[in-house]
């Protein structure tokens, strides 16, 4: 990640990023579950066996917010402002402790807003893919980035 901003006019339709590997922990992946997604398959090691995985596997919530830690290494440097929708969410695969997930970034669409020219709207395909080049989690994600300040 570079220290210099990356405004609207820098993105390019067609660009995609990829983060290095994380690997998934399974004391992180229990404690985030236990948390804030206490089904059995993601907090019981024991119980999760009987359960179609057959094993603990990570909450959905905590998977996408794996991806945000990886992609903030690839998509730090964006004048973000904010996302304002999440479309096509998907989960094709189950994360599992020891998986290696790497995050990827395509940029898909991008304009102006019609509401204020200070920002552009872009569209972005979110990505996290296991160690066996598996998809386990996408987005399509709308996304508000500040145009380059007349100053910069």
């Amino acid at each position: 990640m570079t220290s210099r901003k990356r405004y609207f006019e820098d993105l390019a339709i067609g660009e995609i990023a990829e983060s290095s590997a994380l690997t998934v922990r399974l004391e992180e992946m229990l404690a985030f579950a236990r948390a804030y997604d206490p089904q059995y398959f993601h907090i019981d090691p024991e119980e999760a066996q009987s359960s179609v995985f057959g094993e603990v596997i990570a909450s959905g919530i905590y998977t996408a917010a794996l991806w945000r830690r990886q992609d903030a290494l690839i998509s730090g440097d964006i004048a973000w402002i904010c996302g304002i929708a999440w479309e096509d969410v998907r989960w094709p695969l189950a994360v599992r402790a020891g998986d290696a997930l790497r995050a990827r970034a395509e940029c898909l669409a991008k304009r102006l807003s019609d509401s204020k020219p200070d920002r552009g709207v872009v569209e972005m395909r979110y990505t996290l893919i296991n160690q066996n080049d598996a998809v386990v989690f996408t987005c399509r994600s709308i996304n508000l980035v500040q145009r380059r300040p007349a100053s910069a």
